[in-house]
């Protein structure tokens, strides 16, 4: 009889450790990541981006015509996007279907946001998704969206995103002064109606008036309608989204890490992306899918709340001539969204034997969930065997990983959407530090990792 003791345990390694051949093929690949997130900072950025990229390999708009290894888009209100890349099999053994969301959280315009106090003209903001609002001042901001104009011409908006292009600020006050702001609690050092964009400064001169009434507003509406054609009251039918002015950039000595805003959820949709123009001659049709409005719950009609992505699978299945609810039931579905990197400046929120790590590979996250699993998915355990051998055997580094401590918080993502229609799903993505803040990090080596996953899933026929 052996004497060896047999070791059953296992535990999560840093990807180095176990595949350092893959960093040159990380590094390379988080290049074109990067160019993408700096790019692409809002949903109607990213859907415009994604076709573009998707008719450059080979993709056509769905016109309800089905080829067999058809290549399709379907654009839902330039707001959310779904490419489609048929199988051999068509229908017949379901949907493999990644979704990720294209929203990320932001600071948007009141319908009547243009004001003036004290010689400084402001814009009136609402935030979107959970935000720390104390993180938005006094950091550079750039304005971006859809506006639409009285004579019923449409203009896209980006300005501060260019080196030469001016920037937008929200102040805060000085610590010689903020005595009192000091005693808030952290979630009121700012509050919501205090995250006022200071938008000019200067007065209106007209010669032959005086006691010009909000003088620097009406300087700032002048430059807007002498530039852009812009009106006061066109805001009203506008879109219009502030978010950090920030590029993405390496981090570390290193440069193992990128920061960046929006990574929550651009840093699954892009290898998501990738994954799916890279899906070629497979057994199994796959819809990849762009979805919008998953930080405020995923509700109107671009939001997995809606059926925009279930009208276009009964589209499709109609043409086949099979039922909807038979390819539910054959499908499965990645819930491509992120998961909280285990930070050990604040260990005392994370239980750490269940969180997930940078560098330790791509995130399965079997549920989601506030406190008791509620408002979840919670993957079954066929569908976590079926799962990870798929990353098994094409050797993408997975780990696993929970939102935190049980009863500290929590978080929900499309999912449970998906499930709802009896698809098999599970959430799995990248693990981000910092999340929801203006400037979020994440591992390169992770970004590629997920990549590698997605592609394994949508190439395989279980």
């Amino acid at each position: 009889m052996s004497n060896k003791v047999e070791n059953f345990g296992y535990e999560y390694k840093h990807i180095m450790n176990t595949s350092a051949e893959k960093k040159d093929k990380a590094y390379e690949f988080c290049e074109g990541y990067k160019n993408f997130i700096t790019k692409n900072k809002t949903e109607r950025e990213c859907v415009k981006s994604i076709i573009e990229i998707a008719k450059k390999n080979g993709y056509k708009e769905f016109e309800n015509k089905i080829e067999p290894n058809g290549k399709y888009f379907i654009n839902n209100r330039n707001k959310a996007v779904v490419l489609v890349t048929m199988g051999k099999e068509m229908f017949d053994n379901g949907i493999n279907f990644v979704v990720s969301h294209i929203d990320s959280p932001r600071l948007d315009l009141k319908a009547n946001p243009i004001y003036e106090t004290d010689d400084i003209a402001y814009f009136k903001t609402h935030y979107y998704g959970g935000i720390k609002k104390y993180q938005w001042p006094t950091i550079p901001l750039s304005m971006h969206g859809k506006i639409f104009l009285e004579n019923g011409k449409s203009l896209d908006l980006n300005i501060g995103e260019d080196d030469k292009d001016t920037k937008f600020l929200i102040t805060d006050l000085l610590p010689h002064l903020g005595q009192k702001q000091s005693e808030r609690k952290l979630s009121e050092g700012i509050t919501g109606e205090e995250l006022n964009i200071v938008i000019g400064s200067l007065p209106f001169i007209d010669k032959d008036e005086k006691d010009i009434k909000d003088a620097v507003k009406r300087y700032v509406l002048s430059i807007l309608n002498k530039e852009y054609g812009i009106t006061e009251k066109d805001f009203v039918r506008a879109e219009i989204e502030f978010v950090p002015a920030f590029k993405a950039s390496d981090i570390g000595f290193d440069r193992s890490m990128i920061a960046a805003y929006g990574q929550d959820d651009r840093v699954c949709a892009y290898p998501a992306l990738m994954a799916e123009i890279e899906n070629i001659d497979n057994q199994k049709t796959s819809f990849t899918v762009f979805t919008d409005k998953e930080e405020i719950g995923s509700e109107g009609n671009t939001g997995m709340v809606s059926n925009f992505l279930f009208d276009i699978v009964e589209d499709f299945a109609e043409l086949l001539n099979v039922k909807t609810r038979d390819v539910y039931r054959k499908s499965m579905c990645f819930s491509s969204d992120v998961n909280s990197a285990y930070d050990p400046t604040f260990a005392d929120v994370f239980e750490k034997r269940n969180s997930s790590f940078i560098n330790k590979g791509v995130v399965v996250t079997k549920f989601t969930g506030h406190r008791g699993k509620s408002q979840s998915n919670d993957a079954s355990a066929e569908t976590m065997a079926r799962v990870l051998n798929i990353l098994d055997n094409d050797n993408v580094t997975w780990q696993t990983g929970e939102l935190g401590k049980v009863d500290i918080g929590g978080g929900g993502t499309i999912a449970m959407y998906m499930s709802q229609r009896n698809i098999d799903t599970i959430d799995i993505g990248v693990a981000v530090l910092s999340m929801h803040s203006p400037y979020e990090l994440t591992s390169k080596l992770d970004v590629y990792e997920t990549y590698l996953a997605y592609k394994a899933f949508l190439k395989n026929n279980f």
